[in-house]
């Protein structure tokens, strides 16, 4: 068996990602030899958020805050959350969700959920919908009759 202490764990950071979305991660489950279920701890510092507004298909997530008071947006609103709360994200658009700091200090969360490929994520405030493991995204509005191209 192996362990991991989820607050000792050095988030990975990149560089790329643009002001606003700037979190660091770490990807547990293969640290641990877990293939059927995902962890990943993220790192928020203030002004921060983990990605933009999304729901995923075919995954549950669980969040569970390790440190600090993030903000999470659902559809219900906005909510602040503190130390070892727990919040479910359903498959589809009622699980849609946002996780960003607020605060002047650095936030930390767990996100828990099976794994599997495909996956899709659904981005309602930008139109927009990605799939994996192509990594392709695209508009809603570029959709296209099934048949098209086809006869």
């Amino acid at each position: 068996m192996s362990d991991v202490n989820l607050f000792d764990v050095d988030p990975n950071w990149d560089e790329g990602d643009p002001e606003g979305y700037n979190a660091g991660y770490l990807r547990v489950g293969p640290l641990i030899g877990a293939e059927n279920l995902g962890i990943s701890v993220y790192e928020l510092p203030p002004g921060q958020s983990i990605c933009p507004y999304h729901y995923e298909y075919g995954f549950d997530e669980w969040l569970i805050v390790l440190v600090g008071a993030p903000i999470l947006r659902s559809p219900d609103g906005e909510q602040e959350l503190r130390p070892w709360d727990l919040a479910f994200f359903p498959d589809g658009a009622e699980g849609a969700h946002k996780v960003f700091n607020r605060t002047d200090t650095p936030v930390r969360v767990a996100i828990l959920s099976n794994k599997g490929q495909p996956s899709a994520a659904v981005y309602p405030d930008s139109a927009k919908v990605g799939v994996w493991p192509e990594d392709k995204i695209f508009r809603l509005a570029d959709a296209v009759d099934y048949f098209d191209g086809e006869v």
